[in-house]
């Protein structure tokens, strides 16, 4: 659909002269239609839970009783079946990225990949969350105190991934 197309229906449906919007997942963001009170979406084993939690955030913003329906495709993965469950059993946006991170996984902060676990030799990112405040006061101590251990300890750790974000 062209853009000028799309802003006539949008208009349409905003207004409440269409009662039935199709659409791709382009309506993630940016669209306010307060009398959206149903939103069905297919296959969404295929989509993350951040974009799923963004989708069903378009319904329900007026005192409407809304819903969201799930239609999936079965035989679900286990990642699928426990990102539907999550879907299914919270509306809260910081849960909701919570268990997100703990299912798909920080991805790496020095390089290209956006999911996966990091190669941490022994810290776990989800579990071991409380602890980085500490991480950083002592990290911070090192640097100021023990300038002459950095570059080994980097080097130790990382190895050659330093170069990938030219840090």
């Amino acid at each position: 659909m062209k853009p000028k197309q799309k802003i006539k229906v949008m208009a349409r449906f905003k207004k409440g002269k269409t009662q039935l919007l199709v659409a791709t997942t382009v309506i993630e963001v940016g669209v306010d239609v307060p009398t959206a009170s149903l939103m069905v979406i297919e296959n969404p084993e295929r989509l993350g839970l951040a974009q799923l939690h963004q989708l069903r955030g378009r319904i329900g913003r007026a005192n409407i009783q809304s819903y969201c329906i799930l239609l999936y495709q079965t035989p679900l993965s286990d990642a699928g079946k426990q990102r539907l469950t999550v879907m299914r059993d919270s509306t809260d946006g910081f849960y909701i990225a919570e268990k997100d991170l703990e299912l798909r996984g920080p991805g790496e902060v020095l390089g290209t990949q956006q999911t996966g676990m990091m190669t941490f030799r022994v810290a776990d990112i989800a579990r071991d969350a409380p602890l980085l405040d500490t991480v950083k006061e002592v990290s911070e101590l090192i640097l100021q105190s023990h300038d002459d251990i950095v570059d080994p300890l980097i080097r130790r750790w990382l190895g050659q991934r330093e170069h990938y974000a030219n840090v």
